[in-house]
Protein backbone atom coordinates (compact mmCIF):
# COMPACT_ATOMS: atom_id res chain seq x y z
CA UNK A 1 0.00 0.00 0.00
CA UNK A 2 1.33 3.57 -0.69
CA UNK A 3 1.64 5.76 2.42
CA UNK A 4 -0.52 8.28 0.32
CA UNK A 5 -3.31 5.91 0.39
CA UNK A 6 -2.82 5.33 4.17
CA UNK A 7 -2.59 9.13 5.12
CA UNK A 8 -5.79 9.89 2.49
CA UNK A 9 -7.59 7.37 4.85
CA UNK A 10 -6.52 9.12 7.99
CA UNK A 11 -7.98 12.47 6.46
CA UNK A 12 -11.31 11.12 6.29
CA UNK A 13 -11.55 11.57 10.29
CA UNK A 14 -9.39 14.59 10.49
CA UNK A 15 -10.81 18.52 11.41
CA UNK A 16 -11.14 19.94 8.00
CA UNK A 17 -8.36 22.49 7.52
CA UNK A 18 -7.78 26.33 5.70
CA UNK A 19 -5.67 24.14 3.56
CA UNK A 20 -7.59 23.01 0.46
CA UNK A 21 -7.97 18.87 0.10
CA UNK A 22 -6.06 19.00 -3.57
CA UNK A 23 -3.12 20.84 -2.51
CA UNK A 24 -0.46 19.41 -1.02
CA UNK A 25 1.00 20.41 2.55
CA UNK A 26 4.25 21.75 1.01
CA UNK A 27 2.76 23.50 -1.57
CA UNK A 28 0.44 25.59 0.93
CA UNK A 29 2.98 26.33 3.49
CA UNK A 30 5.51 27.57 0.81
CA UNK A 31 2.86 29.87 -0.34
CA UNK A 32 2.18 30.88 3.25
CA UNK A 33 5.45 31.63 4.51
CA UNK A 34 7.17 32.39 0.88
CA UNK A 35 4.14 33.94 -1.16
CA UNK A 36 5.47 31.96 -4.41
CA UNK A 37 5.24 28.07 -4.63
CA UNK A 38 8.96 27.69 -6.29
CA UNK A 39 11.27 24.71 -6.56
CA UNK A 40 13.69 27.07 -4.53
CA UNK A 41 10.66 28.47 -2.08
CA UNK A 42 9.84 24.66 -1.58
CA UNK A 43 13.68 23.71 -0.99
CA UNK A 44 13.68 26.61 1.79
CA UNK A 45 10.69 25.63 3.65
CA UNK A 46 12.31 22.16 3.88
CA UNK A 47 15.76 23.64 4.68
CA UNK A 48 13.76 25.66 7.30
CA UNK A 49 11.79 23.28 8.80
CA UNK A 50 14.48 20.49 9.12
CA UNK A 51 17.33 22.86 10.62
CA UNK A 52 14.76 23.61 13.35
CA UNK A 53 14.51 19.88 14.18
CA UNK A 54 17.82 19.76 14.72
CA UNK A 55 19.16 22.50 16.77
CA UNK A 56 15.89 23.67 17.72
CA UNK A 57 14.22 27.17 17.11
CA UNK A 58 16.37 29.82 15.24
CA UNK A 59 13.86 32.15 13.16
CA UNK A 60 11.33 33.97 13.39
CA UNK A 61 8.43 34.16 12.77
CA UNK A 62 7.38 31.54 15.43
CA UNK A 63 4.13 30.81 17.38
CA UNK A 64 5.92 30.55 20.58
CA UNK A 65 6.07 26.92 20.10
CA UNK A 66 9.93 26.05 21.82
CA UNK A 67 11.46 22.96 19.94
CA UNK A 68 15.07 22.11 22.01
CA UNK A 69 15.79 19.85 18.65
CA UNK A 70 17.13 16.52 18.60
CA UNK A 71 20.42 16.79 19.55
CA UNK A 72 19.39 18.10 22.99
CA UNK A 73 19.01 15.45 25.68
CA UNK A 74 14.87 14.93 26.41
CA UNK A 75 12.81 12.98 28.37
CA UNK A 76 9.56 11.29 27.28
CA UNK A 77 7.13 9.44 29.88
CA UNK A 78 10.01 9.19 32.16
CA UNK A 79 12.71 8.27 29.74
CA UNK A 80 15.82 9.96 29.01
CA UNK A 81 16.75 10.36 25.32
CA UNK A 82 19.74 11.58 23.90
CA UNK A 83 19.94 10.74 20.32
CA UNK A 84 23.30 13.30 19.75
CA UNK A 85 25.56 9.91 19.35
CA UNK A 86 24.06 8.73 16.56
CA UNK A 87 24.78 12.00 15.37
CA UNK A 88 27.92 12.65 16.59
CA UNK A 89 30.07 9.22 15.65
CA UNK A 90 29.95 7.83 19.00
CA UNK A 91 28.11 4.88 18.19
CA UNK A 92 28.49 2.42 14.99
CA UNK A 93 25.27 3.31 13.94
CA UNK A 94 25.47 3.93 10.56
CA UNK A 95 24.41 1.56 7.46
CA UNK A 96 27.42 1.63 5.54
CA UNK A 97 27.54 -1.56 3.06
CA UNK A 98 24.87 -3.33 5.19
CA UNK A 99 27.59 -3.30 7.98
CA UNK A 100 27.41 -1.01 11.60
CA UNK A 101 29.87 1.81 10.90
CA UNK A 102 31.12 4.94 13.14
CA UNK A 103 30.34 8.07 10.87
CA UNK A 104 30.36 11.84 12.56
CA UNK A 105 27.45 13.68 10.39
CA UNK A 106 28.33 16.98 12.54
CA UNK A 107 31.64 17.77 10.28
CA UNK A 108 30.32 20.85 8.20
CA UNK A 109 30.49 23.33 10.71
CA UNK A 110 27.79 21.86 13.42
CA UNK A 111 25.23 24.50 13.83
CA UNK A 112 26.80 27.28 12.24
CA UNK A 113 25.92 27.02 8.56
CA UNK A 114 22.56 25.59 9.78
CA UNK A 115 21.20 29.11 11.15
CA UNK A 116 22.33 30.21 7.99
CA UNK A 117 20.23 28.22 6.63
CA UNK A 118 22.30 26.00 5.16
CA UNK A 119 22.66 22.07 5.65
CA UNK A 120 27.11 22.51 5.94
CA UNK A 121 29.98 24.43 5.65
CA UNK A 122 31.48 21.70 3.04
CA UNK A 123 29.28 20.08 0.08
CA UNK A 124 32.06 16.88 1.15
CA UNK A 125 31.11 16.54 4.20
CA UNK A 126 28.51 13.93 6.10
CA UNK A 127 26.45 16.85 7.43
CA UNK A 128 26.09 17.91 3.77
CA UNK A 129 24.94 14.60 2.94
CA UNK A 130 22.57 14.10 5.67
CA UNK A 131 20.79 17.26 6.15
CA UNK A 132 20.53 17.62 2.13
CA UNK A 133 18.77 13.87 1.76
CA UNK A 134 16.81 14.96 4.93
CA UNK A 135 15.33 17.99 2.95
CA UNK A 136 15.07 15.87 -0.02
CA UNK A 137 13.01 12.83 1.81
CA UNK A 138 10.80 15.06 3.57
CA UNK A 139 10.02 17.12 0.29
CA UNK A 140 9.09 14.09 -1.21
CA UNK A 141 6.70 13.09 1.81
CA UNK A 142 5.21 16.71 1.83
CA UNK A 143 4.02 16.32 -1.69
CA UNK A 144 6.38 19.16 -2.98
CA UNK A 145 5.32 19.55 -6.92
CA UNK A 146 8.06 21.24 -7.80
CA UNK A 147 10.59 18.92 -6.12
CA UNK A 148 13.12 17.36 -9.05
CA UNK A 149 13.09 20.61 -10.97
CA UNK A 150 15.75 23.04 -11.00
CA UNK A 151 16.08 24.37 -7.25
CA UNK A 152 15.33 21.38 -5.34
CA UNK A 153 16.79 17.89 -6.40
CA UNK A 154 14.49 14.64 -5.73
CA UNK A 155 15.17 12.10 -3.27
CA UNK A 156 17.99 9.84 -4.74
CA UNK A 157 18.83 7.61 -1.10
CA UNK A 158 17.26 4.65 0.25
CA UNK A 159 13.23 3.64 -0.02
CA UNK A 160 13.81 1.93 2.81
CA UNK A 161 14.01 3.82 6.30
CA UNK A 162 14.55 0.33 7.97
CA UNK A 163 17.40 -0.30 6.10
CA UNK A 164 18.86 3.19 6.68
CA UNK A 165 18.17 3.16 10.63
CA UNK A 166 18.34 -0.49 11.60
CA UNK A 167 21.90 -0.35 13.00
CA UNK A 168 20.75 2.44 15.07
CA UNK A 169 18.58 0.16 17.60
CA UNK A 170 16.16 2.62 18.07
CA UNK A 171 13.24 2.27 20.72
CA UNK A 172 9.70 3.99 21.78
CA UNK A 173 11.16 6.83 23.70
CA UNK A 174 13.56 7.73 21.14
CA UNK A 175 11.64 7.51 18.19
CA UNK A 176 8.47 9.27 19.73
CA UNK A 177 11.05 12.53 20.49
CA UNK A 178 12.19 12.66 17.38
CA UNK A 179 8.39 12.50 15.73
CA UNK A 180 8.21 15.38 18.97
CA UNK A 181 10.42 17.20 18.03
CA UNK A 182 9.64 17.67 14.22
CA UNK A 183 6.15 18.05 14.65
CA UNK A 184 6.76 21.00 17.24
CA UNK A 185 9.28 22.41 14.66
CA UNK A 186 6.18 22.64 12.31
CA UNK A 187 3.89 24.26 15.00
CA UNK A 188 6.54 26.21 16.15
CA UNK A 189 5.89 28.05 12.18
CA UNK A 190 2.43 28.23 12.69
CA UNK A 191 1.24 24.83 11.20
CA UNK A 192 -2.13 23.96 11.01
CA UNK A 193 -3.23 21.00 13.82
CA UNK A 194 -5.78 19.70 11.29
CA UNK A 195 -2.81 18.95 9.16
CA UNK A 196 -0.79 17.45 11.60
CA UNK A 197 -3.36 15.47 12.76
CA UNK A 198 -4.05 14.14 9.11
CA UNK A 199 -0.54 12.54 9.02
CA UNK A 200 -0.09 11.63 12.24
CA UNK A 201 -1.62 8.26 12.78
CA UNK A 202 0.05 7.43 9.24
CA UNK A 203 3.43 8.44 10.34
CA UNK A 204 2.92 6.82 13.50
CA UNK A 205 2.25 3.30 12.17
CA UNK A 206 4.58 3.33 8.90
CA UNK A 207 7.92 4.39 10.97
CA UNK A 208 6.75 4.26 14.98
CA UNK A 209 5.32 0.54 14.39
CA UNK A 210 7.68 -2.88 15.17
CA UNK A 211 7.35 -5.02 12.55
CA UNK A 212 5.25 -2.76 10.43
CA UNK A 213 4.09 -3.88 6.53
CA UNK A 214 6.26 -2.88 3.80
CA UNK A 215 5.40 -0.11 2.51
CA UNK A 216 5.90 2.19 -0.52
CA UNK A 217 7.14 5.78 0.88
CA UNK A 218 8.72 6.63 -2.26
CA UNK A 219 6.56 6.42 -5.73
CA UNK A 220 7.92 4.01 -8.10
CA UNK A 221 9.92 2.27 -5.71
CA UNK A 222 7.18 -0.19 -4.54
CA UNK A 223 6.76 -1.47 -1.15
CA UNK A 224 10.00 -1.43 1.20
CA UNK A 225 10.25 -2.33 5.06
CA UNK A 226 9.79 0.92 6.87
CA UNK A 227 9.87 0.51 10.65
CA UNK A 228 12.29 2.61 12.43
CA UNK A 229 11.24 1.73 15.77
CA UNK A 230 12.46 -2.07 16.22
CA UNK A 231 13.36 -2.63 19.72
CA UNK A 232 10.76 -4.98 21.49
CA UNK A 233 9.14 -1.88 23.67
CA UNK A 234 7.73 -0.63 20.49
CA UNK A 235 4.24 -1.32 19.90
CA UNK A 236 3.99 -4.32 17.62
CA UNK A 237 2.06 -3.08 13.53
CA UNK A 238 -1.34 -4.88 13.04
CA UNK A 239 -0.66 -7.31 10.32
CA UNK A 240 2.86 -7.61 10.99
CA UNK A 241 5.40 -9.10 8.94
CA UNK A 242 8.12 -9.36 10.90
CA UNK A 243 10.05 -11.43 8.55
CA UNK A 244 10.64 -8.68 6.86
CA UNK A 245 13.38 -7.30 9.65
CA UNK A 246 16.15 -9.14 11.23
CA UNK A 247 16.79 -9.05 15.20
CA UNK A 248 17.66 -5.98 16.74
CA UNK A 249 20.95 -5.49 18.16
CA UNK A 250 22.60 -2.79 19.99
CA UNK A 251 24.97 -0.74 18.19
CA UNK A 252 28.43 -0.62 20.02
CA UNK A 253 30.51 2.18 20.77
CA UNK A 254 33.28 3.81 18.59
CA UNK A 255 36.47 3.57 20.11
CA UNK A 256 37.65 7.17 19.26
CA UNK A 257 35.12 10.19 19.26
CA UNK A 258 35.80 12.68 16.49
CA UNK A 259 37.49 15.87 17.16
CA UNK A 260 37.67 18.95 15.65
CA UNK A 261 34.02 19.40 14.04
CA UNK A 262 32.22 21.83 16.01
CA UNK A 263 29.30 21.65 17.96
CA UNK A 264 25.97 21.25 16.79
CA UNK A 265 23.84 23.51 19.25
CA UNK A 266 23.82 26.94 18.20
CA UNK A 267 26.00 29.67 20.67
CA UNK A 268 25.30 32.62 18.11
CA UNK A 269 22.21 34.44 16.42
CA UNK A 270 23.74 34.18 12.74
CA UNK A 271 22.29 35.97 9.59
CA UNK A 272 19.02 35.02 8.16
CA UNK A 273 17.25 33.91 5.10
CA UNK A 274 14.99 34.88 2.86
CA UNK A 275 11.89 37.45 3.06
CA UNK A 276 8.79 35.57 4.70
CA UNK A 277 5.45 36.68 3.67
CA UNK A 278 3.43 35.41 6.67
CA UNK A 279 3.26 32.84 9.20
CA UNK A 280 1.86 29.16 8.32
CA UNK A 281 -1.70 29.20 9.63
CA UNK A 282 -2.90 28.65 12.93
CA UNK A 283 -1.17 27.99 15.95
CA UNK A 284 -0.43 24.68 17.75
CA UNK A 285 -1.07 24.30 21.23
CA UNK A 286 -2.68 21.06 22.78
CA UNK A 287 -4.33 17.63 20.54
CA UNK A 288 -4.67 17.38 17.09
CA UNK A 289 -8.22 17.99 17.70
CA UNK A 290 -8.23 21.40 18.02
CA UNK A 291 -9.22 23.76 15.69
CA UNK A 292 -7.27 26.49 14.32
CA UNK A 293 -8.71 29.50 12.92
CA UNK A 294 -5.91 32.17 12.73
CA UNK A 295 -4.91 33.54 9.70
CA UNK A 296 -1.57 34.32 8.14
CA UNK A 297 0.25 37.74 9.56
CA UNK A 298 2.76 39.69 8.12
CA UNK A 299 5.95 38.99 9.50
CA UNK A 300 9.67 38.79 8.65
CA UNK A 301 12.13 36.38 9.47
CA UNK A 302 14.76 37.27 11.97
CA UNK A 303 17.61 34.67 13.50
CA UNK A 304 16.90 34.07 17.32
CA UNK A 305 19.18 31.79 19.94
CA UNK A 306 17.58 28.66 20.68
CA UNK A 307 15.59 27.94 23.86
CA UNK A 308 18.03 27.39 26.45
CA UNK A 309 16.53 26.24 29.63
CA UNK A 310 15.60 22.68 30.47
CA UNK A 311 15.89 19.61 28.36
CA UNK A 312 13.23 18.86 25.12
CA UNK A 313 10.36 17.15 26.76
CA UNK A 314 7.28 16.15 24.23
CA UNK A 315 4.57 14.77 27.42
CA UNK A 316 2.92 18.58 27.32
CA UNK A 317 1.95 17.84 23.99
CA UNK A 318 0.04 15.21 22.43
CA UNK A 319 1.63 13.15 20.31
CA UNK A 320 -1.14 12.67 17.80
CA UNK A 321 -0.30 16.57 17.40
CA UNK A 322 3.38 16.57 17.46
CA UNK A 323 3.86 13.44 15.54
CA UNK A 324 4.12 15.48 12.60
CA UNK A 325 7.12 14.13 10.95
CA UNK A 326 6.98 17.51 9.30
CA UNK A 327 3.48 17.03 8.32
CA UNK A 328 5.03 14.52 6.57
CA UNK A 329 2.91 12.73 3.68
CA UNK A 330 1.73 13.93 0.77
CA UNK A 331 -1.84 14.05 0.81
Amino acid sequence: MRFSTIAVAAAATAVNAQRPMDMPICDYYTTALLKNNTAENQATLLTLLVNTVVIGNYTMPNVGVSVPGILKEGEVDGTKVNLAPYFNGGLASTNRNNKATCVNFLDGGGAEPLMKNMPANNDKSNQHFLLTHLYQFFGTLLGCSKQGMSGFDAYMGSPSMYKVHKFMNLGKAEMDYFIGQVGMAAASFGADQADIAVVAKALDNTFNMRCSAPAEVIKGEGPQAQAICIQQDCSEAENAQCDAYEEAVAPGKCSMMPTGTGGMMPTGTGSMMPTMTGSMTGSMTGSATDSATDSPTSTNPTATAPPTTGAGNVNSFGLAAVIAAAAAYAL
